[in-house]
């Protein structure tokens, strides 16, 4: 390496002029930290094409952008270059798709794709899909009428509709190719999360945990759209799709596990939704994906450990064999759902080079497990933490604090942290940098009471059973966002925020990395030192997940979309002027969300001045 360094420096004395030797030494720097980062963690960064044409970015959701033209030097002169209006008031969650100088966008119900043209000046549109959605499912959905976005192979377009649909879109014309029913809505089965396509396989999932359905994952033909396949997450192995002869988790032995820790046929009404993102590693052929809480909210109803809630999952896309299961909270007391992003990076632990999947749940414990077994490795809390002491590293299983465990029999349970929110919102993926080797994660900094009470099902319904008051943290602050290092299980450093941070996040190749609040800052920090780099007010709250990529005239640009929504719609009070009888008052731990921002309905494009 220092041979290398010796002979660069020696080929930048040999320009003449200062501007060329400023030229040389940007261009190979950039080399430079590519050879150090290699050398420091021994990951090649992916290949980088300058399109986004999946969720997360990439199969290993990293949420990693491979351009560097925009840098911890430069970024102070990011400005807007682009706004479009999508139309739609509500939360914009996820994040858009650029395919071929082509930009795509769904809209929160009623699920309206745009196709923009990036080639021509003010951006205009190629085309716009209006898919048939049913009205009814607004009043089914259960935490706003969200949806997470869009994939792209093979020439089309695939996301699902509120309603319960997958549809594919063909990506030149705009003309529907199929429309497949995955979910059924009257028994309170809807679909928000964005499809991850894999070879010929879209893979979906519903939500409506509060709702007693039994929750599953499903392949669809990318071609046909026909269902190839159908994995329950609980219920007896031949619906959860678990051969004893291929079905390994690391902690657990027997069979029927998703049936016996499960009193009598609670099973039936598990919840355990697939509301998040999935990921998938071609070399061990697996695909991955986390599991949302059990019904009812009050756990004296379904005694035991409740498989496969708040789990991971580890299955074959061709056939949905599952090969190992991890449950990152036994008898799922407190709404910790596990749906959040399963990041796939490879790290040095313990001397040991290990591939490793990081996870970042509700529970607020900080995982990194052996993605080819499912053995926990690190874990360790990422913020305030009491319902567990710790998770025991021979068993996996939490060291749960009794005084924190609620049911009906228990009365009003106090204190409880993280809350029901989470340590981290699963609908705010994190990022991964290959060349600092952290993870940035938005966080949330509250925590709740819990009274259970007999919850009674009725198909269609909410089926809870619980009052579940927030308070605010320690510290006087809301929310966070910070950096992780997975090999140690510590916060490297962390920008405290006013309110919950909601986004998801992008981090770049020029190590800078992209979030946005929920009173509707877009903010950029160094990847390194989380030095906080720009910002700017984009008119309403972010709860979508920024994007990078190269435009037609070969800059870097970033996208995001603003759109205050979700959960925080309902509890930010008067945030909603179209409506006059809608003015609810805002939740007494956050009382004044609503001065800074308002429902709304915006993409805004950022590069360089």
């Amino acid at each position: 390496m220092s041979d290398t360094i010796t002979r660069l420096n020696a080929a930048l004395e040999g320009f003449a002029s200062p501007e060329h030797r400023v030229g040389f030494a940007a261009s190979i720097g950039f080399v430079l930290s590519l050879i150090l980062v290699a050398g420091a963690e021994g990951q090649e960064a992916p290949r980088e094409d300058g399109q986004w044409t999946m969720p997360a970015k990439d199969y290993a959701a990293t949420r990693y952008s491979g351009l560097g033209e925009i840098t911890p030097a430069n970024a102070a002169r990011l400005r807007p270059v682009w706004t479009f209006s999508t139309g739609v008031l509500g939360g914009h969650e996820g994040q858009p798709l650029v395919v071929n100088n082509t930009m795509y966008v769904v809209t929160p119900y009623p699920n309206v794709l745009y196709a923009f043209d990036l080639t021509e000046e003010g951006y205009p549109l190629h085309w716009k899909y209006r898919p048939d959605v049913n009205p009814f499912a607004l009043g089914i959905a259960c935490c706003d009428a969200v949806n997470r976005g869009p994939a792209y192979a093979d020439g089309k377009v695939v996301y699902n509709l509120l309603d319960g649909h997958t549809v594919a879109v063909d990506a030149i014309t705009g003309r529907e190719v199929w429309k497949t029913k995955i979910a059924e809505l009257s028994i309170g089965e809807t679909v928000t999360m964005a499809p991850l396509i894999i070879g010929d396989r879209v893979i979906v999932g519903p939500s409506g945990g509060e709702f007693g359905i039994q929750g599953w994952v499903k392949a669809l033909d990318l071609e046909t759209g026909r269902i190839l396949w159908t994995g329950y997450n609980a219920g007896p192995d031949s619906q959860v799709l678990a051969n004893p002869d291929t079905f390994r988790p690391f902690y657990d032995e027997g069979t029927e596990l998703g049936l016996t820790t499960w009193a009598g046929d609670t099973w039936k009404l598990a919840g355990v939704p697939v509301w998040g993102w999935i990921s998938y590693d071609p070399d061990l052929d697996l695909l991955y994906y986390g599991t949302g809480n059990a019904a009812p909210y009050n756990p004296e109803q379904r005694l035991g450990d409740n498989k496969w809630a708040a789990s991971v999952m580890a299955r074959r896309p061709a056939d949905g064999a599952l090969v190992w299961a991890y449950q990152f909270t036994p008898h799922e007391n407190w709404d910790y759902d596990a749906n959040a992003e399963m990041i796939l990076a490879d790290l040095t632990i313990e001397g040991a080079r290990r591939r490793v999947l990081v996870h970042f749940d509700k529970n607020g414990f900080a995982y990194t497990i052996d993605r080819a077994t499912g053995e926990v490795l690190v874990a360790e809390p990422f913020v305030e933490v009491n319902w567990a002491r710790g998770i025991d590293p021979a068993t996996g299983v939490p060291q749960v604090d009794s005084t924190k465990l609620t049911g009906a029999s228990k009365g009003n349970v106090e204190n409880i942290c993280p809350s029901l929110e989470g340590g981290t919102s699963p609908a705010s993926p994190a990022s991964y940098s290959p060349r600092t080797g952290l993870f940035y994660v938005s966080t949330n900094n509250f925590c709740m009471s819990w009274e259970a009470s007999e919850a009674a099902y009725i198909v269609g319904t909410p089926y809870i059973g619980a009052s579940i008051p927030y308070t605010p943290g320690a510290d006087g602050h809301l929310g966070a966002f910070i950096a992780w290092d997975a090999v140690r299980g510590r916060k490297v450093w962390e920008i405290r925020e006013k309110y919950p941070v909601w986004s998801g996040s992008v981090v770049t190749a020029g190590d800078v990395v992209f979030y946005g609040t929920l009173d509707g800052w877009f903010r950029a920090a160094d990847a390194r030192s989380g030095e906080l780099l720009y910002r700017f007010k984009v008119g309403s709250g972010v709860v979508g997940a920024p994007i990078s990529y190269t435009g037609p005239d070969g800059k870097q640009y970033v996208a995001v979309y603003a759109g205050i929504g979700g959960d925080w719609f309902l509890v930010a009070g008067d945030v909603r002027s179209d409506d006059p009888a809608d003015v609810r008052p805002p939740a007494d731990f956050m009382p004044d969300l609503a001065r800074h921002t308002s429902q709304g309905g915006i993409l805004w494009i950022f590069a360089l001045d």
